[in-house]
């Protein structure tokens, strides 16, 4: 187990307080040294913002960019997130295949509901179509992994690129890159129930840990600890592959008829762990980065439908799924509207 992040909700003000971005880059360095002290491996620091929309006018757009990217690079952040267009606000939207397409290091989101939680159509298309556009700007269209299309996704998320901030006041989040614990207690298991009980040890044990890391942290530096995202991201090894933990629970193939029970199952079993959540929390089940899902998706047998399906009980959704490089608008617009 490992931190894939861990995320430092910034409001960078405009024009953009190098001291705020100054003092967040002292945190994040000295919030790295302790988690990793403890044995608890970083890969990643970031950086995630308010919605641009509430903070940059249209005209400040380009420039902001590159200077958010510079800055924040300079201050030890690996990534950074701009934060959600919002439904208010069509034309944001549009604007954020340019913004990807002069930065290697930013991302971007689109909220696809309302403020009182309703679906926007003319948001759904919109996402959609910041997908079409963003598809030709790298090879293999990868910067559309640096775009979330959101519903219902509150701020404080850890996990990019659904991670945004609210207000001024800073504060950090932990995501988990957790899959192998998954792993490590299924299968071995003798029963499901032997199953959800040492998943949920293994959870909460870890959690301790990294709250005390946490709250000790905030007190001393003044950064508010939102808490832990543990849905249990995967890394392209068996070893940490969440669709091999499903498999272990009996599952002949991810794909197959069990495979939705298994969701749930595991699903279930986090919501039952008692730790300070912020995030998903949910079962992430990204084709791309996961090698059994990979693998089980080049066989035919586990289909974007699938996922759908999954993603009904696990509340996270569809992640790095590859797709043809000419889906039109009308076909992302569709998926999006199942999703």
């Amino acid at each position: 187990m490992r931190i894939r992040s861990i995320t430092h909700f910034i409001h960078p003000r405009w024009p953009i307080n190098q001291l705020v971005l100054q003092k967040a880059g002292i945190f994040s360095r000295d919030s790295k040294n302790a988690f990793e002290s403890a044995g608890y491996p970083v890969q990643t620091v970031r950086m995630a913002t308010p919605s641009f929309t509430s903070y940059l006018e249209s005209e400040d757009y380009a420039k902001a960019v590159t200077q958010i990217e510079v800055l924040a690079h300079s201050e030890g952040f690996d990534y950074v997130s701009l934060g959600p267009a919002i439904t208010e606000d069509i034309d944001s939207y549009r604007a954020i295949p340019e913004m990807l397409g002069n930065s290697g290091n930013l991302f971007f989101s689109g909220h696809m509901t309302t403020p009182r939680g309703e679906v926007s159509l003319p948001a759904v298309r919109a996402c959609a179509e910041v997908m079409h556009k963003t598809a030709p700007l790298e090879k293999h269209g990868f910067a559309n992994l640096r775009f979330a299309a959101l519903a219902n996704v509150p701020p404080f998320a850890p996990f990019f690129p659904a991670a945004y901030g609210e207000g001024k006041k800073p504060g950090f989040a932990l995501a988990i890159e957790a899959a192998d614990l998954a792993v490590e207690v299924f299968s071995s298991a003798k029963s499901l129930k032997d199953a959800r009980a040492g998943l949920i040890d293994a959870v909460e044990t870890h959690a301790k840990n990294l709250e005390e890391i946490g709250e000790h942290l905030a007190t001393m530096y003044g950064f508010e600890f939102k808490g832990i995202d543990f849905t249990l991201a995967p890394f392209p090894t068996q070893a940490i592959s969440l669709g091999h933990a499903l498999e272990c629970l009996g599952v002949p193939a991810l794909g197959l008829h069990g495979s939705l029970a298994a969701a749930a199952f595991l699903t279930d079993t986090l919501d039952r762990a008692n730790f300070k959540r912020t995030g998903f929390n949910g079962l992430m089940m990204p084709l791309l980065e996961d090698s059994t899902l990979a693998k089980r998706g080049g066989e035919g047998v586990l289909s974007i439908t699938d996922l759908l399906m999954y993603s009904a009980v696990c509340g996270t959704g569809l992640d790095t799924i590859p797709l043809p490089g000419d889906t039109s608008v009308e076909a992302l617009q569709a998926v999006l509207l199942d999703l």
